[in-house]
């Protein structure tokens, strides 16, 4: 498993998510990137075609590059289900749950204006460096409900990106984990690297820990590894192994906003 993660990153680049113009539009993004409810793969301004978290992402920013200052805290405080669904909307392909969407910016909002000055770069700032601990980024993000998620699988992605993009220095590079979603929990449940079960928590703390050790003993910084192996896991299942055959993540809690 480790030699085989070792071939796999020789020759990778992870994304340095250019396309994301501010730390603001990176924590609005992530708060609602969850079951996009798209029907259809669809391209974005000439560019594609993305399905799924990617179409959402690439339509966001499609509007924040029309109407810089879209995806902030000023513009999103108020917003409806029916606004959100219209800025997400694609040839009449849109996102499930836009009033759900629509609470999260809302919520995320008030903890920007009532904390941070409306801003995310201030959030920033105040975690002077460190993910973890009191007063650190995850702790932070945890205060709004959309990075509620006890395994912060949002808030790693939120701080990956802010770190590819130079907004946020880690002090405390230990802390990193890999993001435990479907794609990451059916590649450690099929390589056998973990054990089934029906219960979801239990299989998505198994697979960050798993990653995490993969990843200590690999010597691969834990987000390189997670950005290489939901790239190209998602579209190979098999991509570090099919020792444990055809298993599959167990379903989503329901009525959650995280998996």
């Amino acid at each position: 498993m480790v030699e085989r993660v070792r071939v796999l990153a020789a020759d990778y680049e992870p994304p340095a998510f250019a396309e994301v113009p501010t730390p603001d539009a990176a924590v609005f993004c992530a708060a609602i990137d969850h079951s996009s409810g798209y029907d259809e793969p669809h391209r974005v301004e000439g560019e594609g075609p993305y399905e799924g978290s990617a179409l959402l992402w690439a339509r966001s920013l499609a509007f924040e590059r029309r109407r810089p200052g879209l995806l902030s805290a000023s513009s999103v405080a108020g917003i409806s289900g029916r606004e959100l669904a219209t800025i997400l909307e694609v040839e009449g392909d849109g996102v499930s749950d836009p009033e759900g969407r629509a609470r999260l910016w809302r919520d995320l909002a008030e903890v920007l204006n009532d904390d941070y000055g409306g801003d995310a770069a201030d959030l920033i700032a105040a975690a002077e460096g460190r993910l973890g601990g009191s007063g650190g980024l995850l702790s932070r993000l945890a205060a709004a409900e959309a990075y509620a998620d006890p395994l912060a699988k949002k808030s790693f992605l939120v701080a990956k990106i802010w770190a590819r993009r130079g907004w946020f220095a880690v002090a405390d590079p230990e802390v990193w984990e890999v993001c435990a979603d479907n794609v990451l929990m059916r590649l450690a449940l099929r390589s056998g690297l973990i054990e089934p079960g029906d219960d979801v928590e239990r299989v998505r703390a198994a697979t960050r820990d798993a990653f995490k050790a993969v990843a200590e003993q690999a010597e691969i910084p834990p987000p390189l590894l997670d950005d290489l192996l939901w790239e190209r896991g998602r579209e190979d299942p098999d991509l570090i192994g099919a020792d444990a055959g055809d298993l599959r993540e167990p379903p989503r809690r329901p009525g959650v906003h995280f998996y």
